[in-house]
């Protein structure tokens, strides 16, 4: 930790870091409406919530701001999954042949 604040590199590993944890979360919207709609959102609003109080927990700046940001990634998740289902319905992504839809 001292070597990347002493070298100013805290800012592009929280920057790098929050790039991948975004886009580690749309393949996951995608599948979890795929096999289980959206009515596993409250998953993603347990795991916001437990990674807002990872993050106040620490003293590690790197470690509560990555936890931070993967908090609201989960939040933004919950959205981003009824609008998904959305995308399903109007074609644009496949529709489960197991699942049963509202519309």
């Amino acid at each position: 930790m001292q070597f990347l604040e002493n070298n100013h590199l805290l800012g592009l590993i929280i920057g790098i870091s929050t790039f991948l944890i975004i886009g580690i979360f749309h393949p996951i919207v995608v599948k979890a409406e795929y096999y289980w709609g959206t009515r596993c959102w409250w998953i993603f609003l347990v795991t916001g919530i437990t990674g807002i109080i990872l993050s106040l927990l620490t003293d590690n700046v790197l470690f509560a701001a990555l936890l931070g940001v993967f908090a609201f990634s989960s939040f933004w998740t919950i959205k981003e999954l009824f609008e998904q289902e959305e995308r399903v319905r109007k074609g644009w992504f496949p529709k489960n042949p197991k699942r049963t839809y509202k519309f």
